[in-house]
């Protein structure tokens, strides 16, 4: 209940928005040592689950930010812009690749960035902040893909270890945060069809 965190966290949040915010791409640099670098395809370097994480972030925030802070605003259309991005990178399958710029480079599904986009654009349409019409599909199609990636012994597969950039992945590779972000997503999910089936 002290704003001085809330103060805090706005003050860090767009100072650090200002540095790695591609304002052409709607996306974030992982950090300043991708600015200059490509992928093969001559693309910017975006990896999937740093984005994700971001646009997880902005959900989280504008749960937990009073309905009546002034800085509530601006998270929103930063996360509207993100997602309206976001949502024309995710693969035919369900998935986004590790790049979200260059899919081809590393073809594998990546669920922990799946995971956490699903998550964001789930909360986002539970909460009246996307579109239902335009996002859910999205949503339903990103889920099961999620769900395909889970072995008949219950592990989430194809997770990116641990790493600060698009990294090859397979179906064995998997982390605690990769299950984390799926249970997230399964969440928001449930709500999302539970609202439809009213």
């Amino acid at each position: 209940g002290e704003r001085a965190y809330a103060d805090l966290m706005d003050r860090l949040w767009w100072k650090t928005t200002d540095y790695l915010y591609d304002r052409e791409e709607h996306l974030y640099y992982r950090d300043s040592r991708f600015f200059d670098r490509r992928e093969p395809n001559g693309k910017k370097v975006f990896w999937s689950r740093g984005n994700a994480w971001v646009l997880a972030g902005l959900a989280r925030v504008l749960q937990y930010l009073p309905d009546d802070d002034p800085a509530r605003p601006r998270y929103r259309a930063l996360f509207a812009e993100m997602a309206r991005r976001v949502v024309t990178l995710q693969g035919p399958d369900g998935y986004w690749r590790a790049s979200l710029l260059d899919p081809t480079s590393r073809p594998a599904p990546e669920t922990s960035g799946t995971g956490f986009f699903i998550y964001a654009l789930a909360w986002g349409v539970n909460a009246g902040v996307l579109d239902r019409a335009t996002f859910e599909p999205a949503v339903r199609k990103g889920w099961a893909a999620l769900v395909h990636a889970v072995q008949p012994a219950g592990m989430l597969g194809y997770v990116q270890q641990v790493g600060d950039r698009p990294g090859d992945v397979g179906p064995d590779d998997t982390e605690a945060y990769g299950t984390g972000a799926f249970l997230l997503a399964g969440s928001q999910v449930y709500r999302l069809a539970a609202q439809s089936a009213r």
